[in-house]
């Protein structure tokens, strides 16, 4: 084997070093991307987020899933959740709770552990409606309008998801404002890990609601 000569020693390093600085501009340009994507859609939904005492009255207000702790019970963020939709319903200012989580196998089920919370936050039953087919935020948009032709809605959720929530309901054709269901500190560990999937999350919603259209379950809605 013929060894390099010094001039080729050189120039592979140059190309090597350009070609490195050319992907590394590459992914910041990426990157600045994504986050100005993230920053776009959460101004231009801030002026549909409200308190929950200037919030407009609705008749519905869409509870979205956020996982269960082993027992099954609704984990603190998923319960912050509830209890803001049920202080919205004891206010008169929601007439009923669309409660929208996974419910893909026996041992998860979202939305009986949410009715379940509800119920013990003195709601009624009645003003419950289930989705047990909201996997992800855009199928709970989906779903509520097709499925239970939900036209105007209080969406409740945590700050950080209320953005790309708001994009994705207004994409299917729902009336919506926010109210921040923030009711307590949470380990910052957590807030930076949500904000980071929330910034990669929101570009899969533009994704779905620019180019890939998905029909999710249109399955019948259960009480």
């Amino acid at each position: 084997m013929v060894p390099l000569r010094t001039t080729d020693r050189y120039w592979n390093s140059r190309i090597a070093k350009r070609v490195a600085r050319l992907w590394l501009a590459g992914l910041s340009l990426v990157i600045l991307a994504v986050v100005a994507l993230r920053a776009g859609t959460v101004a231009a939904h801030r002026g549909q987020v409200y308190a929950i005492a200037s919030v407009p009255p609705s008749r519905t207000a869409i509870v979205f899933g956020a996982g269960l702790t082993p027992s099954g019970a609704p984990t603190p963020v998923l319960y912050d959740r509830v209890a803001t939709a049920a202080e919205l319903y004891h206010l008169g200012k929601v007439e009923q709770l669309l409660l929208s989580g996974d419910n893909r196998s026996v041992d998860h089920d979202e939305p009986d552990a949410m009715r379940r919370a509800a119920v013990g936050l003195g709601v009624p039953d009645s003003a419950l409606l289930l989705d047990d087919a909201g996997l992800r935020t855009y199928n709970s948009c989906y779903r509520a309008r097709e499925v239970f032709a939900v036209e105007r809605a209080v969406l409740v959720t945590q700050q950080f998801h209320l953005a790309r929530a708001l994009m994705l309901c207004g994409a299917v054709g729902i009336d919506a404002v926010g109210v921040p269901a923030n009711r307590r500190d949470y380990p910052m560990s957590y807030v930076v890990s949500w904000h980071i999937r929330e910034t990669l999350a929101t570009v899969a919603a533009w994704w779905d609601v620019l180019v890939a259209r998905p029909k999710p379950t249109t399955r019948p809605a259960t009480h």
